[in-house]
């Protein structure tokens, strides 16, 4: 793909396509599953009865570490066979929130990159998940000064690429959504008119993973193996 000279808005995910996420989840679940130390169930069974969990609290709870601390405990109310007692229940919980603990732990070149793009695009960052959650990351990141606007919804869906592209005045001819997901950043963007950048992550959670569609004419898709490989195209 040619190099792109005119100026783009580029849609910027945060979780695990600036900095890292999903690795602390699989740390704590991997904990969870040695804690609950199932003696019927292998290890593997048990995420997938997390993984199905996780899919319905997403449904009442959102995403986030409180829909995934309700997760945590409802898989253990399902699989225990001893009681959820308050210290059991704050011991479950407390895998969750450990999470919140860790500094944010930017990819590689992604402010050198950030800065070469806001340079010459509109640079937008986009992400989905508790508000208060995702702005304290935004902050903690040390990455705001570089987009122009920041935008956290609930869920990212045609819909709400839509909403964004309505708010902002955007041209989807021009706009580009950036990320990680397949589920998340790069389909529901494309069904939604927009172009994509599909970057991976070798641990994308296990719920965003989805064949990459293909782009209708005259939309674009990009694959790139790094973030900072943006700068060569953008």
């Amino acid at each position: 793909m040619p190099r792109i000279a005119d100026r783009q808005v580029l849609l910027i995910d945060a979780d695990d396509t600036l900095w890292e996420n999903n690795i602390y989840f699989e740390r704590a679940i991997a904990n969870f599953i040695s804690f609950l130390n199932h003696q019927a169930y292998s290890g593997a069974a048990v995420r997938e009865v997390l993984n199905q969990v996780e899919r319905e609290c997403i449904l009442s709870h959102g995403y986030g570490l409180h829909s995934f601390a309700h997760a945590l405990v409802q898989t253990f109310e399902r699989l225990a066979i001893e009681p959820l007692t308050p210290a059991l229940h704050e011991t479950i919980r407390g895998f969750a929130h450990a999470i919140a603990e860790h500094p944010i732990e930017v990819l590689p070149e992604i402010p050198e990159t950030l800065h070469h793009l806001s340079a010459h695009h509109r640079v937008m960052l986009v992400t989905k998940g508790d508000i208060r959650e995702q702005s304290g990351k935004v902050e903690r990141s040390g990455l705001k000064e570089y987009f122009a606007a920041i935008e956290i919804v609930p869920d990212k869906n045609p819909a709400a690429y839509g909403h964004l592209v309505a708010k902002h005045g955007l041209d989807p001819v021009s706009t580009w959504m950036i990320g990680n997901s397949p589920k998340s950043d790069v389909n529901p963007a494309l069904a939604a008119g927009l172009n994509a950048v599909f970057v991976p992550h070798a641990d994308t959670w296990i719920l965003e993973h989805e064949e990459v569609a293909e782009a209708p004419h005259p939309q674009q898709l990009l694959v790139v193996e790094r973030f900072s490989d943006l700068r060569q195209h953008f």
